[in-house]
Formats: C-alpha cells, sequence, structure tokens
C-alpha cells in the first residue's frame, strides 16, 4: 500500500475528503519526526514504539584490502513491534 492509497482508504473509512486525510497524515508524520529529532520515543499503543537509538564507533575490515577503519557513531531509528501486533504475525 502505498501513500495515496493509504490516504484514500483512511478518508473513505473517516468518511473525510482526500484532501483533508492527506493533511492529517503529513501533519501526523511531521510532528513524529519532530519528536524523533528531539529523541522523545513515540509509542502507539498496538503498534509499537519508534525510538532513535545511537550506535556506538566500531572498527570495519575491508574484506577485500584488509584495511581497517573507524566507522563514527551514529544515530539509527528503530521500531519495535507491541506484543499484540507480533502475536498477529504468529
Amino acid at each position: 500500500m502505498n501513500n495515496k492509497e493509504f490516504t484514500s482508504e483512511l478518508s473513505r473509512r473517516l468518511g473525510y475528503t482526500i484532501k483533508d486525510a492527506s493533511e492529517l497524515v503529513a501533519s501526523l508524520l511531521s510532528d513524529m519526526a519532530q519528536q524523533l529529532e528531539k529523541g522523545n520515543a513515540i509509542s502507539v499503543q498496538g503498534f509499537g514504539t519508534f525510538e532513535v537509538k545511537k550506535k556506538a564507533e566500531r572498527i570495519s575490515v575491508n574484506p577485500t584490502t584488509k584495511q581497517r577503519m573507524l566507522v563514527p557513531p551514529k544515530l539509527v531509528l528503530t521500531y519495535k513491534p507491541s506484543t499484540s501486533l507480533k502475536d498477529k504475525f504468529k
């Protein structure tokens, strides 16, 4: 399902126009991105948790040249599904 299909389905279910549903989705995603940029975790009951975690620096080896490189620390976005969502896929 792509964004257009999702927006159409949401507008049909909620009785909104496609434009209103599109604005609703854009606003939700924008607010989620702002919270994640601030370092806050986002928990959606029955769906899961989005969180930004810091990966530590590490040493990587190029398999061709055997050269060792230092990979700097970085921030990564993680998602952990809720147990109820996991159970639906068992």
